[in-house]
């Protein structure tokens, strides 16, 4: 091994590194300090360095991860699937729906258009599915593991908003009933609201 200088930043690095190295070969790591004032950590005892102690490593098994519980699907719940693989036997959720806004909302014009899309799913989002949101049909943001979007300059009238799950595979499994949304916007024509004049 050879003995390199490290500044002081680096230190800890070296000897996480090291004593991962060490933990499986049983080798003892030495501290010395160079003509220049630099630490140097090195394997070899005969530059007459201070063997350092590590502690033992903590090591976190990765078996296999058990699924998180799973609610029973609703026979009743509403589905606008795409298609027959996006059959209720899939839905792990009791509820996967647009919170917010909600239908037929109104986005003023002091928003510009700027809106955050709040989905409501229950139980909480697996860890290995996504979702993506439509507007107007439209992929308008790429597949998250979130249930909060943000949704930025929408074109002035009427929207339609879709939440769609993804499952490992990033197929379309399950669709959200669509939101209208309805999108006021400060035109040149007309920048104020006529309701509003002041």
């Amino acid at each position: 091994m050879t003995v390199l200088p490290m500044n002081a930043s680096c230190c800890v690095l070296l000897v996480a590194l090291l004593s991962a190295a060490s933990g499986a070969q049983a080798t003892s790591i030495y501290r010395t300090t160079d003509a220049q004032g630099n630490v140097v950590f090195t394997d070899n005892p005969e530059r007459g360095g201070e063997q350092i102690e590590l502690n033992p490593l903590t090591v976190v098994p990765s078996g296999a991860r058990t699924p998180a519980p799973q609610a029973a699907p609703e026979a009743t719940a509403p589905s606008s699937s795409p298609s027959e693989s996006l059959s209720s036997p899939f839905m792990p959720y009791s509820t996967f729906r647009i919170a917010s806004p909600r239908n037929e909302e109104t986005l003023q014009t002091g928003a510009a258009g700027n809106l955050q899309v709040q989905l409501g799913i229950e139980p909480s989002l697996r860890e290995d599915h996504r979702v993506r949101l439509l507007v107007d049909g439209a992929v308008s943001q790429s597949a998250l593991h979130s249930d909060v979007f943000m949704i930025g300059n929408l074109e002035r009238g009427e929207r339609v908003l879709q939440a769609e799950l993804l499952d490992a595979r990033g197929e379309v499994r399950h669709r959200s009933a669509p939101v209208t949304l309805y999108v006021q916007r400060a035109s040149v024509n007309l920048p104020q609201n006529p309701n509003n004049p002041n």
